[in-house]
């Protein structure tokens, strides 16, 4: 019995007491100081650079720059702000608050506008542009530069080729005297000495 009486303050106090819980999602939640939440890109600000895929610890994200697409799924996303930090552009944010509940998983894709995928197709163009001038300008440099030394090479010079076949020719005088040796000679070393 004195059970039910310690209970019944606390359930007096209940009845009077504002609900504990909240209305949520009717009502917006507040949420504290350094929640970390969700993951949101301002997507015409990406430069599909990947960095955030390559630092994503659950591999959540990927990335196509042909289509201009970004996709996240949310429900293997843990929210530990590694790709919001690496993003050179910083277009990646972690903001408080969830994604609104659903019936289904599903990733989230995010597609660039027309406008910037036309602009990224006109530089990429303009690069490729530049980048065959610049080879064909180094090629048709070294093509220049190569027959010079070649023709040099090629040119006899007169006063040197007359005086290069002498040393040839004693170079070969000392060879044929020690081959002219006689065959039946005896070396030096093998003949025996006679003692007086």
């Amino acid at each position: 019995m004195s059970s039910i009486l310690n209970f019944t303050g606390t359930l007096l106090k209940n009845l009077v007491s504002k609900p504990i819980t909240k209305n949520y999602p009717e009502e917006p939640a507040v949420y504290p100081e350094r929640t970390r939440g969700r993951i949101v890109i301002d997507i015409d600000q990406c430069i599909s650079c990947g960095l955030c895929v390559r630092n994503c610890p659950p591999r959540c994200i990927t990335v196509d720059k042909n289509e201009g697409t970004w996709t996240i799924n949310r429900f293997d996303c843990i929210a530990c702000g590694y790709c919001a930090s690496k993003c050179p552009k910083k277009c990646l944010k972690l903001i408080p608050g969830y994604q609104k509940p659903g019936r289904s998983k599903a990733a989230v894709t995010y597609r660039k506008s027309e406008e910037v995928m036309e602009a990224e197709r006109q530089k990429a163009a303009e690069m490729a542009a530049r980048k065959a001038a610049a080879l064909k300008a180094a090629n048709e440099k070294k093509a220049a530069a190569a027959p010079a030394p070649a023709a040099k090479a090629a040119a006899p010079a007169p006063a040197e080729n007359a005086a290069a076949p002498a040393p040839a020719a004693k170079a070969a005088v000392p060879a044929q005297t020690v081959s002219a040796a006689p065959a039946n000679a005896a070396p030096a070393a093998a003949v025996p000495e006679e003692k007086q």
